[in-house]
């Protein structure tokens, strides 16, 4: 087994994963923890990357990590990088918490034509391992809590812009009518998803759409076990829907969208894209290689 160089940490809301990589990129070793920002409780920062790190913390690698973790609410808040950001302005950006355990990388603002500002944290990160290329252009999805589009061309992340989808759906099944007739064993119904998509990516607002979970039922055409599905579907198609013309207005072609976030999740996307008549792929653990990417252009390897 080849030796570790680096340990990178993707760190968010609500969890925390590290990973030891060699000097190839590949990863080694992977831990994970719970201990994201939101349930950490009462513990301190250092505690719980005590804990996740457990016996790597005594390995004399320089450390780094991304995400929620340089917030205002993190460890330490490490100031935005402005778009058009590369990734020597990533590393440049770079602080490091006071005692030293970590270096933390910046996340990226933008604004938008009415100069409204949107911010991306870990992101950034994840862009960087999802490029072939870091000099490649490149249009990728970012699913989650908070999904992302995100333009890159010649390796600057140009412009993204952010949807609350995950948020939205969560929200709408634990908060709203639509829970109550909500009965999935929690397996993709492939069916109802793709009706969602389609429903989704059609002209229309996201106030009336959602209704349609709670009328298909009512009128028998969408079984309770099914409304989840729907859901996420209709959710997913509508990001789908206004990301394409986010995505165009800004001359790209879409020849091809990378989806780079969690399995299931990007299935998802990738499902809902291609059903959207986009080429796309899945582009598995991503924060690790950019980890190290940036790691290397800020020269900590």
């Amino acid at each position: 087994m080849s030796a570790a160089v680096l340990i990178g940490l993707d760190w968010g809301t609500s969890g925390a994963r590290a990973y030891r990589i060699d000097a190839g990129g590949t990863i080694i070793d992977t831990r994970e923890s719970a201990s994201g920002l939101q349930n950490l409780g009462q513990r301190t920062f250092e505690a719980a990357f005590d804990e996740l790190l457990g016996d790597w913390r005594e390995l004399p690698l320089p450390r780094i990590a991304a995400g929620m973790i340089g917030s205002r609410n993190g460890w330490l808040e490490v100031p935005y990088v402005e778009a058009p950001a590369t990734i020597t302005a990533l590393a440049g950006g770079i602080r490091a918490t006071p005692g030293g355990e970590l270096a933390i990388v910046p996340g990226v603002i933008t604004r938008d034509e009415g100069g409204t500002p949107d911010v991306m944290r870990g992101e950034e990160t994840e862009l960087y391992g999802a490029l072939d290329d870091i000099t490649a252009d490149a249009l990728l999805v970012m699913p989650g809590t908070h999904s992302k589009w995100v333009l890159a061309r010649s390796g600057r992340i140009v412009d993204f812009e952010t949807y609350m989808t995950g948020e939205m759906y969560a929200v709408m099944l634990q908060h709203s009518i639509l829970g109550r007739f909500n009965q999935s064993d929690g397996e993709l119904g492939e069916a109802a998803f793709l009706r969602g998509v389609e429903h989704g990516l059609r002209a229309g607002a996201i106030a009336h759409d959602f209704f349609a979970a709670r009328t298909l039922v009512l009128s028998g055409e969408l079984a309770p076990a099914d409304v989840a599905d729907f859901l996420s579907g209709l959710l997913i198609g509508r990001e789908v829907r206004d990301g394409r013309q986010w995505a165009r207005d800004r001359g790209d072609t879409l020849s091809q969208v990378g989806v780079a976030g969690a399995d299931a999740l990007s299935g998802r996307f990738v499902r809902a894209l291609v059903h959207a008549g986009i080429t796309a792929r899945h582009i598995p653990r991503a924060a690790a290689r950019g980890l190290f990417r940036i790691a290397q252009a800020a020269n900590l390897i």
